[in-house]
């Protein structure tokens, strides 16, 4: 089966070169590795030591931010190299004062993931959630360098736990450790014979957290609230925007501000003409006349996670359509109430939030509605809700920190 999976993602590079001409992500996916190795080489310092954090996109690198932090803390002479696979991540986090330097991941043939492991070779290597490349892990394995899976996450219906991929087993020998989210993750791994797993929750909650003790303060953001009731749209879609448009559109006393997930021009302007209230774009904004208008559309990158400073309730997109709810602990540990849409069982910390009376979902625009005036005709309701919001962070805290106990007592022992 490796040698069908070899021959399978041999093949697929050049089939991806082709599909580009016909698909701008596969076109930026297939660019974005061209002569990877020599722009690696050139960045690479002989005279420095490495530790390697794979993230599969940007969600996995937020996840990833604490452990950075961590890691400069706990081994400051060490440089940091990010990889990302999708272009979405590596796009938006070309830099960052934490990482040393980012790069493409390489496609997971063998010759890639020798050459690649031998460029940088790695003191540690860090992979974030899941993005299972076997190639990689069998390399890091080979050099027996110490390498962890940090908040990973594990279900039945993943290759590991199937007939046909028993084969990849091998591939997570790599893992001196595996840091899971939950209990289902760890049992499913002691299933195949691995008991080197700690439940230590996920990270994001320590990212998320530490956000609160951040200068959040945003000027225009302030101007434009006007002490009214705010509520933010975050990483929304078309699909969401159905669900939110017509309350919008009847509630000119309230303040709404979108941050659309796609900074598209068009698509922006098509749910501007829905909208019958006053609105202004970030890319056209007047401070001096800021507070006149009743929406805000954030056509740019960057200020979504403090936005949420500011909010009375926020509305989290991703989960009316098929593309993925977008991160909910964002806003949560503000100490606001959440409202998503009805598509989140790949989301655990969804439905726990829900559990808990902190979050609520909608299927349509009247349960938005419902929702929205409950919060707004009933003030205490409104703040319970966000108190178990933000509870449910500060309890989830810790995954960063057990990594570190972990790292330093195998330090320790050596």
């Amino acid at each position: 089966m490796q040698s069908l999976y070899n021959s399978l993602i041999n093949f697929s590079q050049p089939v991806i070169s082709i599909a580009g001409k016909f698909s701008p992500k596969l076109k930026e996916f297939s660019e974005g590795r061209k002569d990877l190795f020599p722009r690696l080489e050139k960045l690479l310092c002989p005279e420095s030591h490495y530790i390697w954090i794979h993230a599969a996109s940007l969600g996995e690198f937020e996840m990833a931010v604490p452990v950075l932090k961590m890691l400069k803390d706990n081994y400051p002479s060490e440089k940091i190299i990010v990889s990302f696979f999708s272009p979405s991540g590596f796009n938006n986090k070309k830099k960052h004062k934490l990482v040393d330097i980012f790069t493409y991941l390489p496609l997971d043939t063998e010759y890639n993931a020798q050459k690649f492991i031998d460029l940088i070779n790695p003191k540690m290597a860090f992979f974030i959630k899941y993005d299972f490349w076997p190639n990689f892990l069998l390399g890091l394995k080979d050099r027996n360098i110490p390498t962890y899976l940090v908040s990973g996450v594990f279900r039945e219906n993943q290759s590991f736990f199937k007939l046909y991929g028993k084969w990849m087993i091998k591939s997570l020998q790599a893992f001196h450790h595996f840091f899971v989210q939950n209990e289902e993750s760890a049992d499913l791994l002691k299933k195949i014979g691995f008991g080197n797993a700690t439940v230590a929750g996920d990270t994001r909650f320590d990212r998320v957290a530490a956000q609160i003790t951040q200068d959040n303060h945003i000027e225009f953001i302030e101007n434009f609230k006007a002490n009214k009731v705010l509520t933010v749209f975050g990483s929304s879609w078309p699909e969401d925007e159905k669900l939110f448009i017509d309350y919008i559109n009847k509630h000119p006393e309230q303040k709404f501000l979108i941050a659309p997930h796609e900074i598209n021009a068009e698509k922006i302007q098509i749910l501007i003409h829905k909208i019958k209230q006053p609105v202004l774009q970030f890319s056209e904004m007047n401070e001096a006349k800021i507070k006149d208008f009743n929406v805000f559309i954030l056509d740019t990158i960057g200020y979504l996670g403090r936005a949420y400073s500011y909010a009375d309730i926020a509305y989290v997109g991703g989960a009316a359509g098929s593309t993925g709810l977008h991160n909910i602990l964002e806003p949560a540990t503000f100490g606001i109430p959440i409202v998503i849409g009805s598509n989140y069982d790949k989301f655990p910390e969804a439905a726990r939030l829900r559990q808990l009376a902190g979050l609520f979902s909608v299927k349509n625009s009247e349960e938005f509605e419902e929702v929205m005036d409950k919060f707004i005709s009933n003030p205490n309701f409104r703040k319970k809700s966000g108190m178990i919001a933000g509870h449910f962070i500060n309890s989830n805290t810790g995954a960063t920190r057990l990594l570190e106990s972990h790292l330093k007592a195998e330090k320790n022992r050596d």
